[in-house]
C-alpha cells in the first residue's frame, strides 16, 4: 500500500479555471525485480502500489475527485526504465462530465519504455457523458527492444443519454521513428461520426496496441472477432514496426470489453517452455486486470 500522505499535504482543489495536475510513475530494476522509485499522485490521480506479479511492478490509478471536467488539464507520465516491467490499471472507469466552464478538458498520457523494458497500460473505460468535451492524447516513446501493451476503451454516453464530444490522438514512436499516429473524433460536432463509415449505431469503441520485437520474425495474422456486425466486431491488423493493432466497435461497453479480451488472448505468445524457437525467452502478456485496488 502507498504510505498515507502527510497531514500537511494539500488536498486537490478545483478552481473556476479547472484542475491542473500531473501524476508521475517511474519503474526501475533493483535486485532483479522492478521497483517504483517514483510514485507521485496529483489532483484527481491517487496512485496505489499493488502486489507485484513475478518481477512486474503494478500500479492502480484511483480517482480522488470527479474528473475530467471542462477546463481541467490532467496528465500522467509513466516511465519503464531499462529492463523494468510495469503494469498500470485503474480502479474504475473515467467519467468525463460537463464542467463549470465551456472550455474543453485535456487528459494527456506520456509513456516511455526503455531498452528491454515492458509496459502494460490497461485502464478501465472512458465514459463521455452528455455535455462533456474532452481532448485526450497518448504519446508513447519506445526503445527498439521495448514491449508495449496499450488498451483504451471509450463509451459514448451513459445509458439512455446522448454522448459527449471527444477527440483522441495516439502517437507512438519506436527508436525515434513514427510507428503509429492516428486521431479520431466522436460526438456532437464531429462530422460523420455516427454514419455508416465510422460508428453507425454503435456507442462504444476501443483499440489494443501491442508492440513486440518478436513480431519481426513472426507477425500476427489478420483476424476478425465478433458475430453479427450489429453487436460489434473487432479486427486485428499487423503493423510495420513491429506491432499489431486491434480496432473494435460495439453496441455497448460490455460487448466492447469482450471483443478486446478475445483479441488480447489470441495475440499472446506462448510461455517459456512452449513450442518456440530454442534459446529464446518468451513473455506472455497478462490478462486484463479487472480487480479493484485494495
Amino acid at each position: 500500500m502507498t504510505p498515507a500522505a502527510p497531514e500537511s499535504a494539500p488536498s486537490p482543489q478545483r478552481t473556476a479555471a479547472g484542475v491542473r495536475a500531473t501524476a508521475r510513475i517511474s519503474a526501475a530494476v533493483r535486485g532483479g525485480t522492478t521497483t517504483l522509485p517514483v510514485l507521485d499522485g496529483d489532483g484527481p490521480f491517487e496512485l496505489r502500489r499493488l502486489r507485484s506479479r513475478g518481477s512486474e511492478a503494478r500500479v492502480c490509478v484511483v480517482g480522488a475527485m470527479t474528473a475530467p471536467l471542462g477546463g481541467d488539464r490532467l496528465r500522467i507520465e509513466a516511465t519503464a526504465q531499462q529492463g523494468a516491467a510495469l503494469h498500470i490499471s485503474s480502479a474504475a472507469a473515467t467519467l468525463a462530465l460537463r464542467g463549470p466552464t465551456p472550455e474543453h478538458a485535456t487528459y494527456d498520457v506520456q509513456l516511455t519504455v526503455e531498452e528491454q523494458a515492458q509496459l502494460h497500460w490497461l485502464p478501465k473505460p472512458l465514459i463521455c457523458a452528455a455535455g462533456s468535451n474532452l481532448r485526450q492524447t497518448w504519446t508513447v516513446d519506445l526503445a527498439p527492444t521495448a514491449q508495449l501493451v496499450l488498451r483504451e476503451e471509450q463509451v459514448l454516453g451513459r445509458t439512455g443519454e446522448p454522448p459527449g464530444h471527444v477527440v483522441t490522438r495516439l502517437t507512438v514512436r519506436r527508436g525515434g521513428h513514427t510507428l503509429l499516429d492516428q486521431q479520431a473524433e466522436y460526438g456532437p460536432g464531429a462530422p460523420g461520426w455516427d454514419g455508416p463509415a465510422v460508428l453507425a449505431d454503435h456507442r462504444a469503441t476501443g483499440q489494443l496496441l501491442i508492440v513486440d520485437p518478436e513480431f519481426e520474425e513472426k507477425p500476427p495474422e489478420v483476424q476478425l472477432f465478433g458475430g453479427a456486425p450489429g453487436d460489434g466486431q473487432a479486427v486485428l491488423t499487423p503493423l510495420a514496426g513491429p506491432a499489431a493493432l486491434v480496432t473494435a466497435v460495439a453496441r455497448d461497453g460490455l460487448r466492447l470489453r469482450h471483443l478486446l479480451d478475445a483479441a488480447q488472448a489470441t495475440s499472446r505468445r506462448p510461455a517459456a517452455g512452449g513450442s518456440s524457437t530454442r534459446g529464446k525467452r518468451h513473455r506472455q502478456a497478462p490478462a486484463p486486470d479487472t480487480s479493484a485496488a485494495t
